[in-house]
């Protein structure tokens, strides 16, 4: 089977939120994407259908990132007690302990949780957090 025929490409990872809009900006502040076209945000005072329902995030050059699906009820992870798996997260990198920091201080203003610190490890220094949804992700230095 050629690539060109017969092999899959990842599109986007696709993230459940009982509010896809809130989870959306946060990723999108996090990391500097901007919504597919038809995704944005209306203007203040209109109806958010996009946002009660699926909304895509890319990179500048418009390459697909993530995904946020609605859904009516979402039990987030129990991490790390295990109780209720975490199922998928995200990893995301930085070149420094300083840059581990500034992040950290984002994401928490933004209003993700700390859910573990291993700054201090030897090897790869990392953070757990949780999303806006309770989804986990983690920061660490490359």
């Amino acid at each position: 089977m050629s690539a060109e025929t017969g092999s899959l490409k990842l599109c986007q990872v696709v993230l459940d939120s009982t509010d896809p809009r809130r989870l959306a900006e946060f990723y999108r502040s996090l990391l500097g994407l901007v919504y597919a076209p038809g995704d944005e945000p209306p203007e203040e005072g209109e109806l958010d259908e996009r946002g009660q329902d699926w909304l895509v995030l890319r990179t500048e050059e418009g390459a697909p990132q993530l995904a946020f699906q609605h859904v009516d009820r979402l039990t987030p992870p129990a991490w790390p007690e295990g109780s209720i798996p975490q199922q998928l997260h995200l990893d995301l990198s930085v070149a420094s302990l300083d840059d581990l920091t500034v992040q950290h201080e984002r994401v928490l203003a933004l209003g993700g949780r700390l859910l573990s610190d291993t700054e201090q490890g030897p090897d790869e220094p990392f953070r757990v957090y949780a999303d806006l949804s309770g989804h986990p992700f983690c920061i660490f230095v490359a």
